[in-house]
């Protein structure tokens, strides 16, 4: 029986995958019992036995063959899980969709498209049972025109037992238009070229219902070789139909949950690396004209989540200013996806235009505050803005409701005592106080946004590991080196969200 798993595409195994190989194995093991009764059936109609009997009997092995391969394709299925989506199948899950009551097919044991199989419930002798209603036979006898139809194919057709079967000139006129064709082509090659009968349409019912029937047969041919009746078992297999389609839609739609999901994660992403600063490692800034000790020397690492999917708000930002002063700021909006990181650039676009406009770090919190606010798509973040001037060497920052920035000195390193300030959206006409620090040559500032731990609920956490990486900052060259020993300390991290951090040191 095939896999549906793809050799370049593996899914993910089920939680009950241990169950669920033994249902298979199970499965196998009980088809290769039916078709071997199906083998000795056949081997029985020697002209000795009850025909019809016999007839019935191998029938109902076939149909019950074809059961037990739709079981174990369905087992299948479900122990690989949801293929994995390939690119060119995203354009394709519309045009697979098909109408409630459209013809349906399926397998055969070697993978043929066919018909759905179905395993015929009621027979000569038997009993009767919810699903054995659902399987009639019939008999066309082209000599004497005489139809013969069982109570269970009357109740499938709707019909009253005393109102017998349907004659094959009165069958048509029950089938759906569309499905005529269908029916004529084995009737015809049934009658005409002697060939089995396996098929389905749909028929209307004399009370509107639509029913999907699958027929099985053959000719029945007399002592010289002519057609001299067809005989056939035909089930209901509307519900089967139905189930089939309804595993096909939510395919399809979890399918088209994953394109929409990559696509928006690809966006995202895209949006992400546009909005943030195109420099990579070390950015020199503030050195033309400027005394020696006074210039910065900036480096910058982004820390993705554990799930590649959660692609969030956070930034950093270093951005000269035509007065000489630099801007450093990072910062973190609630939410994840296109939504966050549009967000965020709106709110850095914003930190900006006020920074280059000349706005103290204080008062540009406050007016950050004000647009998160009244945004149309309110969200909330955390942020730290900081404007240093190298003439003074000093660093005037403001804070809302973000771990403060780190201070690493001498091989030694804290926390600034943070000004006054709450999460950005949270309240309205909140105001922001600001803090000053003068800096020394040699200094390196520190600033993080996000949980770059597992733990980023308790920030203190995050800063006791940073500030345990002091004597290795005094060790390093340069920025560049100081990103490299955080990347070793927390790349690791199974961290929930995405996290960067923006590192300065006066020059």
């Amino acid at each position: 029986m095939p896999s549906p798993r793809s050799a370049d595409h593996p899914a993910a195994p089920s939680p009950q995958r241990g169950t669920v190989e033994a249902l298979i194995t199970q499965t196998r093991r009980l088809r290769g019992g039916v078709a071997a009764v199906r083998r000795d059936t056949t081997a029985d109609l020697s002209g000795t036995a009850d025909e019809t009997q016999l007839r019935w009997q191998r029938a109902l092995c076939d149909l019950a063959v074809h059961h037990l391969d739709d079981l174990g394709r369905h087992l299948d299925q479900l122990r690989e899980g949801l293929p994995s989506e390939r690119p060119e199948e995203a354009g394709e899950a519309a045009a697979e969709e098909k109408p409630p009551d459209e013809y349906a097919t399926g397998r055969d044991a070697a993978g043929r498209e066919a018909p759905e199989q179905v395993a015929p419930q009621q027979g000569p002798g038997h009993g009767t049972g919810s699903l054995l209603h659902r399987v009639g036979s019939a008999e066309w006898n082209l000599l004497t025109d005489e139809v013969t139809w069982s109570d269970e194919l009357c109740q499938i057709f709707g019909r009253a037992p005393e109102e017998g079967g349907l004659s094959l000139d009165e069958l048509p006129s029950w089938v759906v238009g569309d499905d005529q064709a269908v029916l004529t082509a084995m009737v015809t090659d049934c009658l005409v070229d002697g060939k089995p009968i396996d098929g389905e349409f749909r028929v209307v019912r004399a009370d509107n219902a639509v029913r999907t029937v699958h027929m099985a047969g053959e000719p029945v041919l007399d002592a010289g070789g002519s057609t001299a009746s067809m005989w056939a078992v035909l089930r209901d297999v509307s519900e089967l139909r139905r189930s089939e389609r309804a595993v096909r839609e939510s395919r399809d739609s979890l399918q088209r949950q994953r394109h929409l999901a990559r696509s928006e994660r690809r966006l995202a992403v895209e949006l992400h690396e546009a909005v943030l600063p195109p420099w990579r490692g070390s950015a020199p800034l503030a050195r033309g004209g400027r005394p020696a000790g006074t210039a910065l020397d900036i480096a910058s690492h982004y820390f993705p989540a554990a799930n590649s999917a959660l692609i969030g708000g956070d930034w950093y930002d270093a951005l000269e200013l035509p007065d000489g002063g630099t801007l450093l700021s990072v910062g973190d909006l609630t939410g994840h996806g296109v939504a966050a990181t549009s967000g965020m650039a709106m709110v850095l676009g914003a930190v900006r235009g006020m920074a280059v406009a000349g706005i103290e770090p204080g008062p540009l919190m406050g007016r950050l505050n004000q647009l998160l606010d009244v945004s149309s798509q309110p969200a909330l973040g955390s942020a730290v803005c900081g404007r240093y001037d190298p003439a003074t060497r000093t660093l005037v920052w403001s804070q809302a409701g973000h771990p403060a920035p780190l201070l690493f000195r001498d091989g030694a390193g804290r926390a600034l005592r943070p000004p006054a300030g709450v999460l950005l959206g949270g309240t309205t006409g909140a105001t922001y106080a600001q803090a000053e620090e003068r800096l020394e040559p040699g200094d390196l500032l520190l600033l993080h946004a996000g949980g770059l731990t597992a733990d980023a609920g308790d920030p203190s956490v995050t800063a006791e590991r940073l500030l345990g990486l002091a004597p290795r900052f005094a060790a390093a060259r340069g920025t560049q080196e100081c990103v490299r020993v955080v990347a070793e300390e927390f790349d690791d991290e199974r961290r929930e969200g995405d996290a960067c951090v923006l590192l300065a040191m006066i020059g």
